[in-house]
């Protein structure tokens, strides 16, 4: 079995029980180790993460055992389930997203999974899968049709993913104590979570949807996974890749399993 999962956002500072959340969702990887042969996580699995550079010497306590650094303790349970994965032989393939795009080793070294910082194509059942966060991905001459409106908020939003991805400032956060870069991160990821709930985006259509749209233009592929919208769609046009968007471990606390083939949408 193969597994798809996206957008938990561990650590939101909205939840009113983190921690719970956070065993719901090993509950669910753990279920998965009794059948998965991979497993995808298409990212925002964490609401913020940052590796620091006083960090990365700090997965080792005095005596040479595996432990988590104190500032990463809260994700205890689901880092350590990860290691739990990958010991098994599941292959556990984590693909960052916009709010965890600041990973620069640590996780992967720590866990065994491996990283994507990319979209990647592969195929998988015999299937031609392209998979990806679904961020920045934006159809070609989208842009003209939209809005002006609508067109700069797009733009803002690609200037800040620019910004965000740039080795410069990255490395300089990477300097900076954890307690404070850690405050201004969960603060920023809040804001972001309070603005999604309190105007949520609903699936546009086939004709405004923009990973419907950059699919289209990418016959190539039998299938698209995506996550980052926050919305659950299953949809399948002849002679076009079948799209799916994964929902979330967040509120609707979706994933999608593949078996021979075929792909499907489940909620835990």
């Amino acid at each position: 079995m193969i597994y798809f999962l996206s957008d938990a956002h561990l650590g939101s500072r909205v939840l009113t029980n983190s921690e719970e959340h956070q065993q719901k969702l090993v509950g669910l990887l753990r279920q998965m180790a009794e059948d998965a042969e991979e497993i995808y996580l298409l990212g925002d699995m964490f609401d913020f993460w940052y590796e620091y550079f006083c960090e990365r010497h700090r997965w080792l306590d005095e005596q040479g055992q595996w432990h988590i650094p104190r500032g990463k303790k809260q994700y205890e349970p689901f880092v350590r389930t990860l290691r739990y994965l990958t010991d098994k032989g599941i292959s556990v393939h984590y693909f960052t997203g916009n709010h965890d795009i600041w990973t620069f080793g640590d996780l992967e070294r720590n866990t065994g999974i491996t990283m994507h910082r990319e979209p990647q194509a592969v195929t998988i059942q015999g299937k031609r899968v392209f998979m990806a966060h679904g961020d920045g991905l934006v159809p070609s001459d989208y842009m003209s049709k939209l809005p002006e409106e609508m067109k700069k908020r797009i733009r803002n939003f690609m200037h800040l993913r620019s910004f965000f991805h740039n080795p410069v400032p990255q490395f300089f956060y990477r300097l900076v104590p954890p307690i404070l870069g850690d405050a201004f991160g969960y603060e920023w990821a809040r804001r972001s979570r309070l603005k999604e709930i309190r105007r949520p985006f609903p699936y546009k259509g086939e004709d405004k949807e923009e990973l419907v749209l950059w699919a289209n233009e990418h016959s190539e592929y039998d299938l698209c996974v995506f996550g980052h919208r926050h919305i659950v769609l299953q949809l399948e046009r002849e002679g076009m890749p079948k799209v799916v968007i994964l929902g979330d471990f967040f509120k609707q606390f979706t994933y999608a399993q593949m078996i021979n083939g075929n792909i499907e949408i489940k909620t835990y």
